[in-house]
């Protein structure tokens, strides 16, 4: 049985693209905190790439966001390439089956507002028409 289920927090943007034949596919990476401590009496993340296809690739791309807590349920996969400097390269990852987006309709808000005033560059006073 080959079945994953984290709960955690988007480490940055998703990455969203379409294969050559227009299938949608997005990854991301989740931050996943231990249960106990360490030594030092912190908690430690590990950091779980995941990927998804189609219709859920394309909601996790428009939805989702750095910081977003998600629930993700699928498979892990392994697979290898060969790297450009020769050497050979293994990944871990989910792939997801569903995506639950844990986040409250407030933070998705805020990060709306957020994201509008980064797009807003700022204008000399000279210019305003009043």
């Amino acid at each position: 049985m080959n079945k994953a289920f984290i709960i955690g927090n988007l480490t940055k943007e998703p990455d969203s693209r379409t294969t050559g034949n227009g299938t949608a596919v997005c990854s991301f990476t989740v931050a996943v905190q231990r249960r106990f401590k360490n030594q030092n009496g912190e908690r430690e993340a590990d950091f779980i790439p995941v990927i998804t296809w189609r219709s859920t690739a394309e909601a996790c791309g428009n939805y989702l966001h750095k910081g977003s807590k998600v629930a993700v349920c699928g498979t892990i996969q392994t697979r290898s390439y060969d790297a450009q400097d020769g050497g050979r390269r293994y990944v871990t990852e989910i792939v997801a089956d569903e995506v639950e987006f844990l986040n409250t309709k407030n933070a998705d808000a805020q990060h709306d507002e957020q994201s509008q005033y980064s797009q807003m560059r700022p204008i000399e006073d000279d210019s305003l028409p009043f």
